[in-house]
């Protein structure tokens, strides 16, 4: 494909991605209120386990509206996350032969479920964090939290742990696609294990070691074992060229 073509073809998925986005974010709308309820959940929990003040508060008056489309908007993305990793994949297929884009299936059925366990993860991760940050609270003193800044945060948290697990499988991707050879991503692992360890800290603003490596450790694991995938892959394709090439030398000869 030309560049032209490429710079379609992303426009293309673009727009189908966007119009994904659009439909679950309509969806996450009208799930505003359980999401809500669920994210509030460890704030009560830890006002009723302490005694203390601490809740969350909406302090303008279109507050609640604001977040309530913020919040819908992250919603969306999460739901129609099979769609978007389709037309993501879509996108890397053409540069792929056509026996090779026939693991569309194999593709989303791992992307899919690795972008749902790191929003698992992520939900899991939520009420430790604000037990330990509420907990820096002076006795005696109120916590009253921020909704833009609390649902913000969460949700965001959500988003980037699901988006983590699922950039493997786009490695994985690159390296079938001839983009990125797997040697490349191998020779620079220092750097991706560095930077996986700052992502990891970024998204568990806690100060304790073991909410990061419950997300660094995961990431890195899954880092090599996409990096072992890319090495069998193409093994597999230099197994198979001979054979390619004695069969294009018999068909001139002929």
């Amino acid at each position: 494909m030309s560049l032209r073509d490429h710079l379609l073809e992303l426009r293309k998925r673009l727009i189908l991605a966007a119009v994904g986005l659009i439909i679950g974010t309509v969806v996450g709308w009208f799930l505003y209120t359980p999401v809500y309820e669920a994210l509030q959940a460890p704030v009560i929990d830890l006002a009723e386990r302490d005694d203390a003040l601490v809740t969350v508060n909406f302090g303008g008056l279109a507050s609640a509206l604001d977040m309530q489309f913020k919040v819908a908007i992250i919603l969306g993305a999460i739901i129609s996350s099979p769609w978007w990793l389709y037309q993501l994949w879509a996108f890397v297929a053409p540069g792929m032969r056509q026996v090779e884009r026939r693991y569309t299936i194999g593709f989303m059925g791992v992307a899919v479920p690795l972008f749902f366990t790191g929003v698992a993860m992520a939900w899991l991760v939520i009420p430790q964090a604000v037990s330990i940050l509420v907990g820096f609270t002076p006795e005696g003193a109120a916590n009253v939290l921020d909704a833009q800044m609390y649902l913000t945060f969460a949700m965001r948290l959500i988003l980037a742990f699901g988006l983590a697990f699922v950039f493997p499988v786009l490695m994985v991707a690159l390296t079938w696609a001839k983009i990125v050879p797997a040697r490349v991503w191998l020779k620079g692992w220092r750097w991706a294990v560095l930077i996986i360890a700052l992502a990891a800290a970024i998204m568990t603003p806690t100060p304790d070691a073991v909410t990061m490596m419950l997300l660094a450790t995961p990431m890195t694991i899954l880092y090599f074992v996409a990096i072992g995938v890319g090495f069998a892959r193409e093994r597999q394709r230099a197994r198979k060229r001979p054979a390619l090439d004695d069969d294009a030398e018999a068909e001139t000869s002929l």
